[in-house]
């Protein structure tokens, strides 16, 4: 498992006893259900592709053949596929997808201009926003991926399943709760099925993960320090950094004088003592 999808071991040991789905349904909020959403077969996100080719005017023989290529590739997904149709049309999808899936380049700092411009093409602005909210997400660049799925709907993109999960993966991790569980909600009632069944596990997982939390406890000040040590790692030291850090110095100073009060209040008298 990606370090990113990383939950307790108690979670699964009471995933794996079969408690897990009876403690999702406990924990489900009030929500509004928009219906089933279905991923888009092969042959059909195929003509999507090749219609959006046509409208840029990508009709040539080497477009053409390379197209092909492609989609005869059935090892891989029908979003794997339309990335790399959509990279084949643009150089700026290829390259933002290159970028994105490359660990040795910096993480981005705001979501690209291109995946916020509106006269784009549904089909093209949303699969590329999942496609490079997923590899941001595979590199635990949390923030960003984040910030591209909520630009777009699960209902414009070919893999619902794989957009859902992926928004729920940033939520739990950016100790999100509330926006997590009702993600979660969603992929599980209406994906069902066409959810692999590992993004079921690991959504299920979360939600009991979730359970555990509390505002201020120790468990809590561990979630901000793995936050705080995955920004470091992408470089990201400033303001926002510096501000968890002061959460936490702040929440184990007021730990600490908790514990010092306790240890200078005399002790109970023992009953039945003169």
């Amino acid at each position: 498992m990606n370090r990113q999808y990383s939950i307790p071991v108690v979670a699964l040991g009471l995933f794996l006893m079969g408690t897990g789905s009876a403690l999702a349904a406990n924990v489900k909020e009030k929500m509004v259900s928009f219906g089933a959403l279905e991923a888009v077969k092969a042959e059909a996100a195929r003509t999507q592709a090749a219609a959006w080719l046509k409208d840029i005017g990508k009709t040539d023989a080497a477009t053409t053949q390379q197209l092909n290529a492609i989609w005869a590739r059935e090892d891989r997904t029908v979003l794997d596929r339309v990335a790399d149709s959509l990279a084949l049309g643009s150089a700026d999808a290829a390259r933002l997808l290159a970028q994105a899936r490359d660990p040795r380049t910096p993480a981005p700092t705001e979501v690209p201009a291109i995946l916020k411009d509106a006269k784009q093409p549904t089909f093209f602005r949303a699969n590329l926003a999942l496609a490079y909210a997923r590899a941001l997400a595979n590199r635990r660049v949390h923030e960003e991926a984040l910030d591209t799925l909520k630009l777009v709907q699960p209902e414009h993109v070919v893999a619902p399943a794989s957009y859902l999960f992926h928004r729920a993966v940033c939520e739990h991790a950016l100790l999100q709760r509330k926006e997590a569980s009702r993600t979660i909600n969603r992929l599980l009632d209406d994906t069902a099925s066409d959810s692999p069944e590992r993004y079921k596990t690991v959504s299920a997982l979360m939600l009991l993960d979730m359970q555990t939390w509390k505002d201020k406890d120790l468990g809590a000040i561990a979630r901000k320090m793995e936050n705080i040590e995955r920004r470091l790692e992408l470089a990201r030291g400033g303001p926002q950094t510096q501000k968890l850090q002061r959460e936490v110095l702040a929440r184990l100073d007021e730990m600490i004088k908790e514990l010092e009060n306790k240890a200078k209040q005399p002790p109970n008298p023992s009953p039945g003592g003169s």
